[in-house]
C-alpha cells in the first residue's frame, strides 16, 4: 500500500486488548481494514488470544507500557522497565516485537524520547481523537471521528469502549465510502522515515 498514491487513514486503539477486541477484529476482517493496537502489558497477559489474533490478522501492535503510568513522572529505570516488560510479553505472546511506542496519555519529554531511541522505537501520538472515552455514545463517536478524519490522519480510539466497537461496522463502511483506505501506522508513515526517538506528530512547542 502506497499512501502517497492512496488516501490513507490509521485507526489506532489504546489500552487493550480490551474485552470487546474480538468483536472489533471481526469487523476489521469483514471490511478488509487494518488497524494499530497500542497494547498494555497487563492486558496482553489477561487476554493473550486477542493479541495473538491481532498479529495473525495483519494488524500492527505497538507498545503502550505495562500498567499505564505517566512516563514523565517516572525515573528512567522505571520507564525502561515498563517498555521492556511489555516488549518481551508481546513477543512471547504474539510473536512480534512492537516497533512503535505510544506513551500513556501521550505524555513524552526529552527523557522519554531518549529511552524510546534506546529501544529503537519512534513515538507515535495522534492527529485527532474520537473522544470515545469521554462520550461513550455511538452517535457522538461516529460524528467526531468523521469530523476529524483526514488524509494521513492518525485517530485515537479505545477497544475497551463498547460503543466504539458497536459503531465500528457502520463507521468503517462510511470511511471507506469516503475514499479512505484503513491502514496500519507503519504503512501510513513509511514516507516519513521516522528515526528511533522521533515523535510524530510533533507536539506543539517541540523544536524539530
Amino acid at each position: 500500500m502506497d499512501c502517497t498514491q492512496v488516501k490513507c487513514l490509521a485507526l489506532t486503539f489504546d489500552d487493550g486488548p480490551g474485552k470487546y477486541a474480538d468483536k472489533l477484529l471481526d469487523t476489521l476482517k469483514k471490511h478488509n481494514a487494518k488497524a494499530t493496537f497500542f497494547l498494555e502489558g497487563q492486558y496482553v497477559k489477561q487476554r493473550p488470544s486477542f493479541a495473538k489474533r491481532m498479529a495473525k490478522e495483519g494488524h500492527e501492535i505497538g507498545n503502550h507500557s505495562y500498567k499505564h503510568p505517566n512516563f514523565i513522572d517516572l525515573e528512567p529505570g522505571a520507564i525502561r522497565n515498563e517498555i521492556k516488560k511489555t516488549q518481551d510479553l508481546i513477543y512471547k505472546t504474539a510473536g512480534v516485537t512492537p516497533k512503535l511506542l505510544r506513551p500513556p496519555y501521550g505524555m513524552a519529554d526529552i527523557q522519554v524520547s531518549d529511552i524510546a531511541a534506546e529501544f529503537e522505537m519512534p513515538i507515535v501520538l495522534w492527529t485527532a481523537g474520537s473522544r470515545d472515552w469521554a462520550t461513550k455514545n455511538e452517535a457522538e463517536i461516529k460524528k467526531q471521528t468523521l469530523a476529524v478524519a483526514q488524509r494521513d490522519g492518525i485517530i485515537l480510539m479505545h477497544d475497551w469502549v463498547k460503543q466504539t466497537v458497536d459503531v465500528m461496522p457502520s463507521l468503517v463502511q462510511l470511511l471507506q465510502s469516503r475514499g479512505y483506505t484503513l491502514v496500519t501506522v507503519s504503512t501510513l508513515l513509511k514516507s516519513q522515515n521516522l528515526q528511533p526517538g522521533d515523535i510524530y506528530p510533533l507536539p506543539e512547542g517541540w523544536e524539530k
